[in-house]
């Protein structure tokens, strides 16, 4: 008979209460990450256009400076400062800031690396994210 633990698919892959924040911190990364690489390759486009003349810019432009442009781009500067400030929480780790002194791995394990320190850091990450993005629609949209 099959476990069932085994069988929750991509829900059970993201489920913070079974992983912890860690994991949530770790999605967030990779997708910010990608998220970035297609804002590159959407930004080299877009200044790819001023070859096609005046018309060809301003046309563009019409296109992303409407709604749906301000709110892609807020999610932007929320996946920019998500992506520099949780890599920076991750660099520190990896450097042994934060970490704590090593001990002897008793089971149960609890690696130090995943204290409170850097699951603060995870926090602040996701709440300077978010404050970000607030105030880039707030700029954007604002009168």
């Amino acid at each position: 008979m099959a476990n069932d633990e085994h069988r929750e698919g991509i829900g059970g892959m993201i489920n913070p209460r079974r992983y912890g924040i860690e994991r949530v911190a770790y999605l967030l990364m990779r997708l910010s990450g990608l998220g970035l690489l297609a804002y590159f390759i959407g930004h080299i486009y877009e200044t790819s256009n001023i070859l096609r003349g005046q018309v060809g810019w301003d046309d563009f432009m019409e296109l992303i400076s409407g709604t749906e442009g301000h709110i892609v781009m807020s999610i932007v500067i929320a996946m920019c400062v998500f992506h520099t400030v949780n890599g920076v929480r991750v660099m520190l780790g990896h450097g042994g800031v934060g970490v704590g002194k090593p001990a002897r791995p008793d089971y149960p394990y609890d690696p130090a690396s995943q204290n409170y320190r850097h699951k603060i850091g995870i926090y602040s990450a996701i709440v300077l994210a978010a404050v970000a993005m607030m105030y880039g629609l707030a700029v954007m949209f604002g009168e």
